[in-house]
């Protein structure tokens, strides 16, 4: 078993579950270039393509 920080550890989990069933996609504020403030997305976007990884303003009534 590998040591891992939470944000590894949740982004290899998004990218599994991505890669698992392709209807699956994430939808947020700075989800997408810089990969969350946390990094938690990081490198999603390029991996799946934007359609899939979705910036959205920060306004949630703006998004929907």
């Amino acid at each position: 078993m590998s040591i891992k920080t939470v944000r590894e550890a949740l982004n290899e989990a998004l990218a599994e579950e991505m890669e698992r069933d392709d209807k699956v996609f994430l939808m947020g504020c700075d989800n997408g270039i810089k990969g969350n403030p946390f990094g938690v997305t990081m490198g999603l976007a390029a991996r799946f393509g934007f359609d899939r990884v979705i910036d959205t303003p920060i306004s949630e009534p703006a998004f929907t």
